[in-house]
């Protein structure tokens, strides 16, 4: 497939509710801990040195590609480097997850935050040129962002949470403190999705990974309006933007709202029942419980089939997980799952 008829790839087609023969696949973290390959990789480098390579990080985005056989690649990075770009002291530690050396909670903090990065971002453009040149047009790439609200939870909360305290506290008793560190955020976020636009994406996925943790007021006020924000200001022309957040199969109205092409659900919804309630044109994309990867191949085969069928009929379904492929799930199981798809015909 040439650049010229990349818009002809099923992911682009279904991403723009045109009818496909069959559904596109691609899953969030299909590159990653799952493969034995990967780890070839990760052992010889820190986790911020793959991203910060593009050889690497365009080396760990084809795993997938030449390994399973994917409907779309997904550039590898991460939602928290736009946190590292604007002054969080990030790092990645096995086991641990990501942690910023400096968080963010008082005033002082938040003026420190720089806005202006998109230099400090260009090894991301840099890895999207060589990913592009490894493609070459095969099938499109997909670039993305972490939501302002998920971002600043990371920032304020120092790294990963269960239950959100510092970051809720700060909406609650400083809400204006919290606007000023979201719009910082989303003025970054939009500038570095122009950033990969530029650099040659075929479509981009805002994460919102842990919307979840707010009520439905807060989700509109501390979340929606920013990604609202920034869809609204991306130049795009030929570019769907995919939205999603775990709570989606609850905040997918308020989504909508936000105009974006896809919205992709959790797997706590029934998808047919989500994207009948959508407005026309907006493709849905999920949303297997991404378990099911641990069972029986058996199992895996009904599960998929049972999705697709509720879907039959359905234009604007792209196939995911309702999350990411977790770590110890089998490679075997994945590749089964990606052949039944592929062999699936409408």
């Amino acid at each position: 497939m040439s650049e010229k008829n990349i818009q002809d790839s099923l992911f682009l087609r279904a991403a723009f509710s045109k009818s496909t023969e069959r559904p596109p696949v691609w899953m969030m973290r299909q590159a990653g801990r799952f493969m034995p390959e990967y780890w070839e990789i990760k052992n010889k480098y820190s986790f911020l040195e793959m991203c910060k390579t593009p050889e690497i990080a365009a080396d760990v985005t084809m795993l997938p590609v030449n390994l399973l056989g994917i409907d779309a690649a997904i550039l590898f990075s991460d939602i928290l480097v736009t946190g590292e770009a604007m002054g969080g002291d990030l790092s990645f530690t096995q086991g641990v997850g990501p942690k910023f050396a400096n968080p963010v909670r008082t005033q002082a903090d938040v003026d420190k935050l720089l806005t202006e990065v998109d230099d400090k971002l260009q090894y991301v453009a840099d890895a999207i040129k060589v990913i592009q040149q490894r493609l070459n047009g095969s099938i499109p790439l997909i670039g993305f962002a972490g939501a302002p609200f998920t971002v600043m939870s990371y920032l304020v909360e120092g790294g990963s949470s269960k239950d959100f305290k510092l970051t809720k506290l700060l909406i609650h008793n400083h809400p204006e403190l919290a606007h000023q560190l979201l719009a910082k955020i989303a003025k970054v976020t939009i500038d570095y999705l122009n950033l990969q636009i530029n650099a040659g994406v075929n479509a981009l996925q805002l994460f919102d990974s842990w919307a979840l943790a707010l009520s439905w007021d807060d989700y509109k006020e501390f979340s929606h309006s920013y990604n609202t924000e920034i869809i609204s200001k991306l130049n795009r022309k030929d570019i769907p933007i995919i939205s999603f957040c775990k709570g989606s199969s609850v905040f997918a109205p308020l989504m909508a709202e936000s105009k974006p092409d896809v919205i992709s659900v959790d797997w706590n919804a029934d998808l047919l029942d989500i994207k009948k309630k959508l407005p026309a044109g907006i493709a849905v994309q999920g949303n297997l419980d991404p378990h099911i990867l641990y069972a029986d191949k058996k199992v895996i085969k009904e599960r998929i089939h049972r999705l697709f069928e509720r879907m039959r009929g359905e234009d604007g379904f792209i196939f995911n997980l309702g999350h990411g492929i977790m770590p110890d799930i089998p490679f075997d199981n994945v590749k089964y799952a990606v052949e039944l798809m592929k062999e699936f015909r409408y």
